[in-house]
């Protein structure tokens, strides 16, 4: 039997995760546990740690402009809070307009061949941003094209965790998606770094904002190169068109959509938006100091967030998530009465770690929402298939819905900021959109009588 492939004929696999013409696997049954702890655990840790190295590279060519922003002005621009802003918050809205057909990508192209050609991608806003900040005469029109651009290495995200959800079983989702996400999500707080910043942005008494671009180049390239020779495709994976049509009348994804906003939304946006916030509410502070600890707390703890999840089941750590999220916001609301900046920074610590554990718990949600319609169906070889291959095409919906929060709350934050002189109204528009959130978590996933809280979502 041969097996085609993207229009090309591959020779059979004869054995289960034996690789054929062009790394592709024919046979790969994560469920299957004498398969797993023989060959499958091996090639879905391979391939778990370079999708992890390509993602972080794209998260942090994504936020790029999130710290290079603040620096603008210093290095000869003449731009407003507002402009500075549109700035960070475009890569966000591209980002996630990107991430529905980077998820057709994996089964039209394969996982990993999708791998190298995403990675080199990035080489087009680094390159672009460089020529962009070398001339202070650069019209904002321009910047902005340029800025969104980056927007590519958002669409990252949504590609790698379609791809690796295939390779791992159903009961270690949680935890193998924590960490490819978390291993993305730490690029926010590499390209916010201190040492990164020192170094590269502002170094030897200057600013040299184009290194803040051209450093990524080599990386991306390395990364594509590390892809094609040690990732796989998977000839299963199929999220296909009828698969995401199927996956688009479930009211399911819809709703796990809209909880995700409020997750890794949040956690986009505020990533983005923290320095230009600390820079125009403490001028005082040393901004590079302190802006990339959101980041890096909501990063590390989302793979938690994962592992809680399988033991204790994802809607109840979603909805824990939501109330932290609102003691958080509050918190920056009183930090903002005192002029505190310790207090602004632990509530803001709180925020973020409280997004990252919200993120890892809503995409452990995903799969077993659609496990569980598996199960309603008799739970059949096909009904689990057909399940992975929704779910599949679900967290692609789910993804790029959810990173239009990274757009939304920048632009909510210079609303309030030209409307009323303050964040404050932005804060409190927050807090009442996660007690929704947290409603609906209850409603659909926790509410005794509902299908899905008999089964532990």
């Amino acid at each position: 039997m041969t097996t085609s492939i993207a229009g090309t004929t591959e020779a059979p696999v004869t054995r289960a995760g034996e690789r054929g013409p062009g790394r592709w696997i024919d046979d790969f049954d994560p469920e299957d546990a004498a398969f797993w702890e023989k060959t499958g655990r091996g090639i879905a840790r391979r391939n778990l740690m370079w999708s992890i190295v390509a993602e972080h590279l794209g998260f942090s060519v994504w936020l790029l402009w999130s710290i290079v922003a603040v620096h603008l002005n210093d290095a000869g621009f003449a731009f407003t809070d507002d402009q500075l802003f549109w700035l960070v918050a475009i890569p966000s809205l591209v980002g996630a307009t990107l991430r529905l057909p980077y998820t057709f990508a994996v089964p039209r192209f394969g996982g990993r061949n999708w791998t190298v050609v995403s990675a080199l991608l990035l080489v087009i806003p680094a390159t672009g941003l460089a020529w962009a900040v070398s001339n202070p005469g650069t019209p904002f029109w321009a910047m902005l094209l340029v800025a969104a651009t980056a927007g590519v290495g958002g669409g990252n995200f949504a590609s790698s965790m379609a791809n690796i959800s295939y390779f791992f079983p159903e009961k270690e989702k949680g935890w193998a998606l924590g960490l490819n996400a978390a291993g993305g999500n730490i690029g926010v707080a590499v390209v916010q770094a201190p040492i990164v910043v020192s170094a590269l942005i502002v170094a030897g008494g200057g600013l040299h904002l184009a290194r803040a671009g051209l450093m990524w180049i080599p990386l991306a390239v390395l990364a594509a190169v590390a892809a094609w020779r040690y990732m796989d495709n998977l000839t299963h994976a199929k999220a296909d068109f009828a698969s995401s049509a199927a996956a688009a009348r479930r009211g399911h994804t819809w709703v796990m959509s809209f909880l995700y906003i409020g997750t890794f939304g949040s956690f986009i946006g505020y990533s983005a938006a923290f320095p230009l916030l600390i820079k125009t509410q403490f001028p005082d502070v040393a901004v590079t100091q302190f802006a990339f600890l959101g980041a890096l707390v909501g990063s590390l703890s989302r793979p938690v967030g994962g592992r809680l999840s399988d033991r204790l089941g994802g809607a109840r750590i979603t909805a824990a998530s939501f109330v932290v999220m609102g003691i958080g916001v509050l918190g920056g609301v009183w930090s903002l009465t005192l002029e505190s900046f310790p207090v602004f920074l632990a509530s803001f610590m709180l925020l973020f770690v409280a997004t990252g554990v919200g993120n890892g718990s809503t995409y452990r949600m995903i799969p077993s929402i659609f496990h569980a319609r598996a199960m309603d169906e008799g739970f059949t070889v096909e009904a689990v298939r057909t399940a992975r291959r929704e779910a599949a095409a679900a967290i692609g919906i789910i993804s790029a819905i959810g990173a239009y929060g990274g757009f939304l709350v920048p632009r909510t934050y210079a609303w309030a900021s030209a409307g009323y002189g303050s964040i404050v109204p932005a804060l409190y528009a927050y807090f009442g959109l996660y007690a929704v959130m947290l409603a609906v978590t209850w409603t659909f996933y926790l509410r005794p009588a509902a299908r899905l809280a008999k089964v532990g979502v």
